[in-house]
C-alpha cells in the first residue's frame, strides 16, 4: 500500500501544478478532469457568467484555489465573487457559488465531501452538474443535494438566472459520433 507524502501549505501554494490538485490536511489530491464534456460545460458556465459579470456584479474563475479550511483548499471548476472584491490570489473569503463539474471517474462521497467543506466555509451557493446524464443539483445548507426542477440556475437575492440548456449548448450542437 503507498503512503501518502505531506506537504506543507507553504509549498502547495508556491508550486503550479498541472492541472491544479486540490491540498487536503497535507495531501495533494489529485482532480478528475480532462474529458470533452467537462470542459464544455465549465467552458459554458465560466463564459455565461463572465458574459453577465457586470449586470450580476460577480466576477467568475475557473479553477480557482480556495482555502476552504486552515489545511485544506479546494479548486472548483467554476466559482464566482462579488465584482468589488480585491484580488488576493488564493480565496480566503466564501465565494458567492461553486461549481463542480462531475467526470466519469467521480464519485458521490468526493462531491458530497466537497459541498460539506464549501458550506461550513459559507459558500451559500453550490451547483453540481453531470454532463453525460444531463442531471443538475443544487445543495442547500443543510447538505442536501436537491435535483434541479427548474430549467434554470439561479442564486437567490440576485438577477443571475444560467439556463441548463444554454450550459449543454455546445455540447448539443456538435455533431454525434
Amino acid at each position: 500500500m503507498a503512503t501518502a507524502v505531506h506537504i506543507p501549505v507553504s509549498e502547495y501554494l508556491k508550486t503550479s501544478y498541472r492541472p491544479d490538485c486540490d491540498y487536503v490536511d497535507g495531501e495533494l489530491q489529485e482532480r478528475n478532469l480532462g474529458e470533452e464534456w467537462h470542459s464544455a460545460v465549465q467552458l459554458a458556465i465560466g463564459t455565461i457568467f463572465q458574459n453577465n459579470r457586470k449586470a450580476w456584479g460577480l466576477r467568475p474563475y475557473t479553477e480557482q484555489r480556495v482555502q476552504v479550511a486552515p489545511s485544506r483548499f479546494r479548486v472548483p471548476d467554476v466559482c464566482a465573487v462579488p465584482s468589488n472584491k480585491p484580488f488576493q490570489g488564493v480565496l480566503t473569503v466564501a465565494p458567492v457559488l461553486c461549481v463542480e463539474v462531475l467526470s466519469p471517474e467521480d464519485r458521490l462521497h468526493r462531491i458530497v465531501t466537497r459541498a460539506h467543506e464549501y458550506l461550513k466555509m459559507g459558500v451559500q451557493n453550490i451547483w453540481v452538474v453531470d454532463p453525460k446524464t444531463r442531471e443538475c443539483w443544487t445543495v442547500t445548507a443543510s447538505g442536501a443535494a436537491l435535483p434541479m426542477l427548474e430549467d434554470a440556475f439561479t442564486i437567490p437575492g440576485t438577477p443571475v438566472q444560467v439556463a441548463v440548456a444554454d450550459i449543454f449548448e455546445e455540447i448539443d450542437s456538435a455533431p454525434k459520433a
